[in-house]
């Protein structure tokens, strides 16, 4: 039977409070209005992004909220005037719109859209649907969504500006890191940083953004990958997708930066911090050569208080520079993706530590957490 124009009763991960394990609970997804499409989740991740909003320390929390960024699903029905996918096809949900008529849409210069071009909290202003209203239900209460995607629901809702369609022989069980930790680290180190043949890099921070850019650097030709976090039982995965060197700072006897100075002779071309926090980015920067040195921030720590840079740091010819979702304009390059990951140009799986039913979610979380796993995938 048909459940288009339906609401849609299902099982979703809520957060209701600060500091809580998430509760699985029966919520109601209303279909989809105009420009909306609503997607059966099959396979979602987690990511880091998704515990801050739960940690108390995290400025602006928002709840009851269903968390979730990183997944894959299928169609199950569309809103009015919606033209680029129909029922059954399969699908990357994207939290960073294209809308491909603004002003940033139309330039190769950035993957940003207008909707999120004024944004000061990523997570803040994509908690309800444009027309602000919510497609979830749960205990009678509406519930916010999160990032404009919300895959900790077997049954989501998302505009159709915020959805990438793939092949229809997709195994959405890998292909959903993709919509996140893959995407970013890859694209930092190959669209932002733009890392060259034969050149120097550090990648700080070793979960599944890092090691993506890991991957990203020895795909673009890195001679050399110096591969740096506080949790040495990374190290071992680095090494098999690409790190020639790994450092871990509460080993060291001086500060990592100046430990791969000298270990490069005066720097390495390229730096990507994927672990964010003030030492981290300091440490980046830091470590790049004076005269071309390039310092790329992907990642972002809960309580971040910022970068303090010495002038003299950027008057000697470094550069810092950012990225969301590794510069990729997600409807356009996530379908160019899938397929290079078919065609084997670099390894997702091996990203994939764990596998878990949904229910199982506060595990994952413990996983993370314990820095036991890169990505956990649950399964509904």
């Amino acid at each position: 039977m048909s459940t288009k124009g339906k609401v849609i009763k299902c099982k979703a991960a809520i957060a209701w409070e600060v500091g809580k394990p998430l509760c699985i609970e029966e919520v109601e997804v209303a279909p989809p209005k105009a420009h909306e499409v609503r997607i059966q989740i099959i396979a979602t991740a987690l990511c880091h992004t998704d515990a801050h909003v739960i940690h108390p320390k995290f400025t602006e929390p928002i709840f009851p909220v269903v968390l979730g960024h990183e997944a894959a699903g299928i169609v199950e029905s569309v809103g009015p005037g919606v033209t680029s996918v129909k029922p059954g096809d399969k699908v990357i949900p994207l939290y960073t719109p294209q809308c491909r008529k603004c002003k940033f849409c139309l330039s190769p210069r950035t993957n940003f859209c207008a909707k999120l071009s004024r944004v000061k909290n990523l997570i803040a202003d994509q908690e309800l649907m444009e027309d602000k209203t919510s497609r979830f239900t749960c205990k009678g209460k509406p519930v916010f969504h999160f990032l404009g995607t919300s895959t900790f629901s077997q049954y989501t809702v998302v505009s159709d500006t915020n959805l990438a369609k793939i092949d229809d022989d997709a195994n959405l069980e890998k292909v959903c890191l993709l919509g996140c930790g893959f995407s970013t680290g890859y694209g930092a180190a190959i669209n932002i940083a733009k890392v060259t043949p034969g050149s120097t890099c550090a990648v700080f921070g070793l979960g599944g953004v890092g090691l993506s850019a890991v991957i990203g650097c020895k795909a673009a030709g890195a001679s050399r990958i110096i591969a740096v976090d506080i949790n040495s039982e990374k190290f071992t995965k680095a090494k098999a997708l690409g790190a020639t060197d790994c450092l871990n700072p509460r080993d060291l006897h001086k500060p990592v930066q100046e430990v791969i100075i000298e270990m490069t002779d005066g720097g390495v071309d390229f730096a990507l911090d994927c672990a964010g926090g003030a030492e981290a980015m300091k440490a980046a920067l830091e470590c790049t050569t004076v005269g071309w040195g390039s310092c790329t921030l992907v990642g972002a720590a809960i309580d971040d208080k910022g970068l303090t840079i010495s002038l003299t740091d950027l008057l000697t010819g470094r550069t810092i520079n950012g990225t969301l979702f590794g510069g990729w304009k997600g409807i356009d390059s996530i379908p160019k993706l899938f397929t290079d990951y078919k065609n084997k140009k670099f390894n997702l799986d091996a990203l994939v530590t764990h596998t878990l039913p949904f229910d199982k979610i506060n595990e994952a979380f413990d996983l993370m957490y314990q820095g036991k796993s890169i990505r956990t995938v649950l399964l509904f």
